[in-house]
């Protein structure tokens, strides 16, 4: 199945150097180009996007407005949000998970990394960029600005193995991952992550890391132990 993409930056250098990286791929189609946010909601809505490769600085709406304008639109549910960053630790990398955005990738990515990234989130996986550690995020979703304190009430309607799993997926781990270190197979890690999912509201696995970290289930320093 081909994935169409959509390119959302202000600069025509950048557009052109992601579309021809984008064109290499057989598997992905590039479905329209944005210079502004709200050219890129607009154009989310009317060209049956897949992806949107979304810069965070633009005119009239930036990339953050954008994405959560197209994640909040229920007729956009299957949608998904690239964030493409100059600073991969900046302060718009949290801003940019609670606006519902699937993950984020430097500009200094590699072609590699970009056609991954892209068919990562299209398959409904979180994309966190190599140089972002998930403990790094963690930082940023506690402490990159006030807000209420932990709020465990939300994870009452996981069982106990979901909770488990959803602390493994903030933790960084796989599907395959996650079935090793429970002993599960990879089709029942999968269907304790989708059915997270569902249960807390979460868009993709990036939404089930910011409510691990909310909720108090994963904290700053954690690691999926041995």
């Amino acid at each position: 199945m081909t994935i169409r993409v959509l390119i959302a930056d202000d600069q025509a250098l950048i557009r052109t150097g992601l579309r021809g990286i984008i064109e290499s791929a057989p598997d992905l189609e590039i479905v329209g180009e944005a210079v502004t946010g709200r050219e890129a909601v607009e154009l989310a809505r009317t060209a049956r996007v897949d992806v949107v490769l979304m810069d965070i600085r633009m005119p009239d709406v930036d990339g953050l407005q954008a994405t959560s304008l197209i994640t909040s639109d229920d007729d956009l549910a299957g949608v998904r949000v690239l964030i493409l960053t100059t600073f991969e630790l900046d302060e718009y990398v949290l801003r940019a998970l609670h606006a519902g955005a699937s993950g984020f990738l430097g500009k200094g990515a590699t072609p590699d990394e970009l056609l991954d990234g892209i068919r990562t989130v299209a398959n409904g996986d979180a994309l966190l960029s190599p140089k972002a550690t998930q403990t790094l995020i963690a930082r940023f979703l506690t402490t990159g600005r006030p807000g209420p304190p932990p709020d465990a009430t939300v994870l009452d309607a996981l069982t106990d193995r979901e909770r488990e799993v959803v602390a493994l997926v903030a933790l960084g781990l796989s599907n395959d991952d996650i079935a090793a270190r429970l002993h599960l197979s990879p089709s029942t890690a999968k269907t304790h992550v989708n059915r997270a999912m569902t249960k807390l509201g979460a868009r993709d696995r990036a939404q089930l890391v910011v409510v691990a970290y909310q909720s108090g289930l994963v904290r700053p320093g954690d690691a999926a132990s041995a």
